[in-house]
C-alpha cells in the first residue's frame, strides 16, 4: 500500500483541509444549480467537510460519505455541530451500492482512489442517484498523472472521461496537465473536472 493510501496520510491530509476555500469546482456547481431550498446533495469523500458545510450554508440536505475513521466527528467541528440537515455515513467506497435520489452529487479529488471494478460500480450507482435535472460535479484522473499506473486507483483518458456523461448535459469540461503541488510533495497532475446534468 503506498503511503497516500494509509490512514495515516488521510488523517494527516484532512487535518490541514478544515480551513480551506471551498474548492471551486463546488461552488461552480452551486451556482448552476441554484440555492439548495431543501433538496439534497451527496458528498462524496467529504474530507473535512468544507464542502460540506458551503452546501448546508446554502440549504442543502447533504449525504456526506467518507472512509476515514472520525469522519462524523471531523465533519461536526467544520459544520460548528449538529445539523438537522446532515446525515453522515462511514464507509469506503466500495460498500455503497446504492445512494438515496439527489439533485446533485459532489466528489472532489475522491473517485479515482478506487481501484477501476469499484469505480464504474459507483459511477453507475452516482448516475441512478442523480435525479432528472440534478447534477454530478466530480474530478477524476487522467492517464498522464504521475501516479497512473496505480493497480489501486483509476485513470482515465479524456474519452472515457467524457464518456462519464453520456446521454447527459456536460455543463462543465475541464483538464489540467500541469506540475504542481500535493499534499505529500510535486508531482504532476492530470485532472479532468467534469460538471453533468441529466436531462429530464
Amino acid at each position: 500500500m503506498s503511503d497516500r493510501h494509509s490512514t495515516a496520510h488521510w488523517a494527516g491530509y484532512n487535518a490541514r483541509q478544515s480551513t480551506r476555500a471551498v474548492r471551486e469546482l463546488c461552488r461552480r456547481a452551486m451556482s448552476l444549480a441554484g440555492p439548495g431550498a431543501g433538496r439534497t446533495a451527496i458528498d462524496l469523500g467529504c474530507g473535512a467537510g468544507r464542502e460540506t458545510r458551503a452546501l448546508l450554508d446554502d440549504g442543502w440536505h447533504v449525504l456526506a460519505i467518507d472512509s476515514e475513521p472520525g469522519t462524523e466527528a471531523r465533519l461536526l467541528r467544520t459544520v460548528g455541530g449538529r445539523h438537522p440537515a446532515l446525515t453522515v455515513r462511514t464507509c469506503g467506497f466500495e460498500n455503497v451500492s446504492e445512494l438515496p435520489g439527489a439533485d446533485l452529487v459532489y466528489a472532489g479529488y475522491a473517485l479515482p482512489f478506487q481501484p477501476r471494478p469499484s469505480f464504474e460500480k459507483l459511477w453507475t450507482v452516482i448516475r441512478s442517484a442523480v435525479r432528472p435535472g440534478g447534477r454530478a460535479a466530480v474530478n477524476v484522473f487522467g492517464v498522464h498523472d504521475s501516479w497512473a499506473g496505480d493497480p489501486t486507483m483509476t485513470f482515465l483518458d479524456g474519452a472515457e472521461a467524457r464518456a462519464l456523461a453520456d446521454g447527459w448535459e456536460i455543463e462543465h469540461w475541464h483538464e489540467e496537465d500541469a506540475p504542481g503541488p500535493a499534499f505529500s510533495g510535486p508531482k504532476h497532475w492530470h485532472v479532468f473536472d467534469l460538471i453533468a446534468r441529466r436531462l429530464a
